[in-house]
């Protein structure tokens, strides 16, 4: 089982490379909100929610995400952006600009699905996801 620890800094880690790449400042939001508020000279800029992948950049697809999570976030209409923190950088779009399939499934695939299963959503690869590789 992964330590909350573990995907906090996880979460940190690729908060602070979104930021370091296009500049502004974030706010982490209270437990149970969307992750993170992005701001750019002191405006609102983006709602962020990070998803932690335990995958490569390159085996990563197709990414999951938890629906109400989504939901969640479009719920916000300020510039809903999801990022996907994989083992070797970051995985980030704009939620408007992706197609995916919503499913009954988990994000520990090895649990009883009957039991422990949601709502969630898959992304194939598409032109829409930009990376940026941890240094």
């Amino acid at each position: 089982m992964i330590s909350n620890e573990e995907i906090q800094r996880r979460k940190h880690k690729a908060i602070e490379t979104f930021i370091a790449t296009f500049g502004g400042t974030y706010q982490a939001q209270v437990k149970g909100d969307i992750d993170y508020k992005i701001f750019r000279d002191g405006e609102l800029l983006a709602y962020l929610e990070v998803v932690p992948r335990y995958k490569t950049i390159a085996t990563a697809y197709p990414l999951v995400m938890q629906a109400s999570r989504m939901l969640k976030l479009i719920e916000k209409r300020h510039n809903p952006v999801v990022l996907w923190a994989c083992d070797d950088g970051i995985i980030y779009a704009r939620a408007k600009n992706i197609d995916g399939q919503i499913k009954w499934g988990s994000l520990l695939p090895h649990l009883d699905l009957a039991e422990h299963g949601e709502l969630m959503c898959y992304y194939a690869k598409q032109k829409h996801f930009k990376y940026i590789k941890y240094n």
